[in-house]
């Protein structure tokens, strides 16, 4: 399959089965999550994987995991981040998404589904997983098995804005 049809297939999947994901495909993900570019090659970012009942209990209390067996909370470190000198934008956030979006691919690519959640309260899983001040929670991916039909590949033809409606040449 090739990256546009992988990129169609993908879908956020809202219901899992259950039982675990297999140690071999969680790992093919945070190494999908590792080497995903970062600003200036700082790498600042930091996974806290997520994979047994009472883990996924304690992210309950500050997101919805929609019964997913396995979340990795993709976390900035403040402390590493490259700021951009023009404007002093921390593009941790930008890290961190571009990462997440790698590990999430990865899991379509090896028959795994997935869903992005950004809707979370980030006091509430700084407290229940301890995460160190620096570290910034930007994103929250879970993923498992889908108990659900995948949604179709076309779908993007009705649900998405007209290219020519978003792209733009030389100037807006």
């Amino acid at each position: 399959m090739d990256f546009l049809e992988l990129a169609k297939s993908r879908y956020s999947a809202r219901k899992y089965k259950a039982g675990q994901v297999e140690r071999e495909k969680l790992d093919a993900i945070l190494q999908a999550g590792r080497i995903a570019p970062t600003a200036a090659n700082k790498q600042p970012n930091h996974f806290l994987v997520l994979n047994d009942s009472a883990s996924m209990a304690k992210l309950a209390k500050g997101a919805r995991p929609h019964g997913a067996p396995l979340a990795i909370i993709t976390c900035a470190d403040s402390d590493t981040v490259w700021v951009r000198p023009y404007d002093n934008k921390a593009v941790g956030d930008i890290d961190a998404t571009i990462a997440t979006d790698h590990m999430m691919m990865e899991a379509q690519d090896i028959g795994l589904s997935s869903c992005w959640i950004t809707h979370f309260d980030p006091a509430v899983i700084r407290e229940e997983f301890n995460i160190p001040e620096n570290l910034i929670p930007v994103n929250v991916l879970v993923i498992g098995y889908a108990d659900e039909q995948p949604q179709s590949p076309q779908r993007h033809d009705s649900t998405r804005k007209d290219i020519k409606d978003m792209v733009h040449y030389g100037t807006f």
